[in-house]
This record gives structure tokens, sequence and C-alpha cells, in this order.
């Protein structure tokens, strides 16, 4: 076998084999079985614990195992390890070889992935978000023009000629993205018309409130190629109202559900959710109305993660939402309570406290177990702030590296008219640079984490190039994964 004859040369020339540095082990409840996994080539299988004991002997480095001494099941053994990345011939190349990786993830043209911020303006008043913790703000927020829309899209095919991928995907954001529909529509259709000459396919996302969510908004953006919504639910109905009014004080959620009956049918709908310890219990019960409903099985993605505030203020209990920088300026002005497309990465806490950790494991485990899809919280990233050709438009035309620096213009990395100011060269230079990874020493999470969230670093440590870890957390969704892995088999 080839994998035979290559160990064979290994062995005869004396290189060392080593267990990989991006291994994890979990036990089963049997005891008589172990999980693997390698976070670097994603390879996962149930072996027995002699196989895991086999493993082990490879934590030194091991060149004196003549393959002819061992038996014929450990060598067959071997040779399936190394096939899936769990034995290496060297750690010291491994490591070079997560920079390579990053490089990879960063050049790939495979898609190009496009965040539009239609407006900054939101009509819901969250307590713990910048939009809704200000009277006045989502009057004055930035809302994009036509012609700046114009120009988006002009520089979007720009794009597409440059890279030349074989996908486009269009993420509208906000402050509520719907409040600007004929942004959205322009887009959305010039793109469509442009991929389809080309023969890129495109796919477009939505992350709403969902209150003026209807039938016709669908039924428009699926001719341009509508993949799904993410909606926001805040637990259940009166935590939900509490957490999310409109900014008359109204609730919310009976007409979010009823718009998700209408729509449910015609698109695939996600569910995010924002809590906190005052919130957090009431999720069950969330997840349990949910599956009453007539379209609980066309929910394609159900996902819940933490708010992280910063202290307590005097007034009404409200805390401050962070990511802020050091002057307790918020970083942006995105609607920092619904990040993510819904069908793409997972999002990821912006604390070091257990609170996150052991909340995101019992919504995990809670969301399971009333049958809705979850992500599994291993496979977080690395997120599209590392990849070369994701890119975030704010509402004037700005470009960034992330929708969480949005409205901060001092991290902008260029511009739509392709204006070449110093400032932004130094940012995007500054984001090219990033690898917060490289202090992680040989965590085996560094290629689904990559050092965790840029956002959270600089607001909780001042400096994006440093990590953020949540080991933990992603210690415990592995052993969620093997115990689903294990009873799936």
């Amino acid at each position: 076998m080839r994998w035979r004859a290559k160990l064979e040369r290994q062995l005869l020339n004396d290189r060392a084999m080593q267990a990989s540095i991006f291994n994890l082990r979990v036990p089963i409840d049997s005891g008589r079985e172990v999980f693997l996994m390698n976070t670097m080539t994603d390879a996962q299988m149930i072996v027995s614990d002699d196989v895991a004991a086999l493993l082990e002997r490879f934590e030194q480095p091991v060149s004196d195992v003549v393959l002819d001494h061992l038996p014929a099941d450990e060598r067959e053994a071997i040779g399936l390890l190394e096939e899936n990345g769990f034995l290496v011939p060297n750690r010291q190349d491994e490591r070079a070889a997560i920079d390579g990786f990053f490089v990879r993830t960063k050049e790939s043209t495979e898609e190009l992935h496009i965040t539009v911020l239609t407006t900054l303006q939101c009509n819901f008043a969250c307590d713990y978000c910048y939009q809704g913790d200000r009277g006045d703000y989502s009057k004055f927020a930035e809302k994009m023009t036509l012609d700046t829309a114009h120009k988006t899209a002009d520089w979007i095919e720009r794009e597409l000629q440059r890279v030349n991928p074989a996908k486009l995907h269009i993420m509208f954001f906000g402050g509520e993205p719907l409040l600007n529909l004929p942004v959205m529509y322009l887009i959305a259709e010039r793109m469509a018309n442009v991929t389809r000459a080309r023969g890129v396919r495109q796919t477009i996302s939505i992350v709403t409130n969902g209150l003026l969510l209807s039938e016709e908004i669908v039924d428009r953006m699926n001719r341009y190629g509508l993949s799904g919504v993410k909606i926001t639910l805040d637990g259940d109905r009166d935590t939900h109202n509490r957490m999310r009014p409109l900014r008359g004080g109204q609730g919310t959620f009976d007409r979010i559900i009823e718009n998700i009956r209408k729509v449910a049918g015609k698109t695939r709908i996600g569910i995010g959710g924002n809590y906190d310890e005052t919130s957090v219990e009431s999720y069950p019960a969330l997840l349990a109305f949910l599956r009453e409903q007539e379209f609980a099985d066309q929910l394609v993605k159900v996902n819940f993660k933490p708010v992280i505030r910063d202290q307590v203020q005097p007034v009404k209990g409200r805390l401050t939402l962070t990511p802020v920088d050091g002057h307790g300026k918020p970083l942006g002005g995105t609607c920092m309570t619904s990040a993510g497309s819904g069908h793409g990465s997972t999002g990821t806490a912006c604390d070091s406290c257990g609170f996150a950790e052991d909340s995101m494991s019992f919504l995990r485990s809670e969301t399971k177990k009333h049958g809705f899809p979850t992500p599994d919280g291993v496979h977080g990233g690395p997120c599209h702030v590392h990849m070369k050709h994701a890119h975030t438009i704010g509402c004037d035309g700005s470009l960034y590296a992330c929708a969480g620096f949005t409205g901060e213009k001092s991290k902008s990395v260029g511009h739509i008219d392709d204006r070449r100011e110093s400032w932004r060269v130094e940012n995007r230079e500054q984001f090219d640079a990033l690898n917060p990874w490289s202090e992680c020493g040989d965590c085996a999470f560094i290629p689904v984490c990559a050092g965790g969230c840029l956002v959270a670093s600089q607001s909780e440590l001042g400096d994006m190039n440093r990590p953020t870890c949540h080991k933990r957390s992603f210690e415990s969704a592995a052993i969620a994964l093997a115990h689903d892995v294990a009873s799936a088999n």
C-alpha cells in the first residue's frame, strides 16, 4: 500500500514521526473508545482505546520503531493515523505549516464575500446595543445613498474582474438593512445581472431584526439569488420584548414570528439570539415555542451568543456593550447584536470569563435537544477578517476588514472610489500582517480559532494582534461533538 511504502521510507531514513499538535482526544462514555479529531485536516474518527494508546506513544518523536517489529494491526493503524494527519514527520514543520494554512486561507479566490451596510439606522431600541443606547442615534445615523449604491456595484464588478472568483456572496447588514430597500434592491439586481453574464454564481443573505420582513421582499430577492435570512429572537416572548422593543417601547416578538411564518416556505431561515445573565434561562422556553411552530423544520440554523457587557450603569441597570475603544467609544455603528450571515461562521464571545463558555455549552445542548441544527462550536473559523477577498462596505463607501469596525472611520482600509490615502493604506497593511495565533503556542484549536476575535482583542486588550482565548469553550464543544459523532455511529 502507498502509505506503507511511505512509512517504510520514513523509518528506514530514521525520520521521526510525532503526534500532531492539532490532535484532540475525547474518551467516549464506554471507556473503550476514543474520539479523535485533527483540527488542521478536520479528520474525525472513533477508535479503540488501544489505537489511542498507540497514538500517545508518538507524543515524543519516535524514530526507533521498526515496521517489521510491529504487529500488522498496529502498522495498519499507524498508516491510517498518518493519512489523516494525526501523525506528522515532525512538529517543527507542522508549526511552520500553520502559517501556510493561513496564507492559503487569505489568498483563496473561491469566493468574493461582500458585506454591505445599507444603513446604520435601526427601528429597535435594544438596551445592550449602541444604536439603542442613544435616543437620537438612529435619527442621525448614516444611510447609503443610491449614488453610493451605484458606485458600490461598480466596485464589486471591478473586484469580480480582478479576482475572478467562482462565487459572489453579498450579505446585507446594518443597522436594519430593510430600512433602505432601494439600495438593497439596486445592488442585488445589478450584481445578479453582472454575475449571470460572467457565469459566476451569486448568493445573497440578509441579517435583519425581522420586523419589516415580508413575502414581497423575499420574492423579489429570490430572483437575485437569496440564500437565506437571519432573524434575531432574544429569548421567549416576554424576555425578547424586554430586550428588543421598538423605540416607542412596544414589543416586537409576535410580529416577527408572524413574518417568519409567512416567509419560511420561501427562503432559508436562521435564528440568532443574544443573551445575558438575566435572559439566558428563557431560551429553553423559546426553543420549545419554536419547536411547536409549523415552520420549525424549516429553520436551517439556530444559534445564540452572549452579550458581553462592561460595568453596571445607574440608569435602568443599563450596561454598555463592548466592543469599545480605550476611551469607551464604541468601535462600530453596525448592529453588533446580529453579526454573522446565519449560514457561515459561528459568533465568538468577547470575554474571558466562564459565563460565556458555560452558557454557550448549555444553549448548544438545549438547541440540539429540541431538534434544531446548530453550529458544533468547534468549526469556528478562520473568520472573514483573515480573508483577502472578504470586504465590508460602509454606508459612505468606506471599506473595512471586518463589520465590527464599521462606523469607526479610523479603521477603514480603503474606499470604493479607489482613493489611496496613507492612513487607509497603513490600516490595510496592519490587517494584512495580523497573526495573533503566533502567541498561542501549540494550542490544538489554532486552525479553527486563529487567535480569536480581532474586535474583542482591540476592545479588551487594546491590540488587534493579541489573541483572545476561549479554549474552554472549544474544549466543551469538542466533547459535545465527540458524543454526537459516537451516537451517530
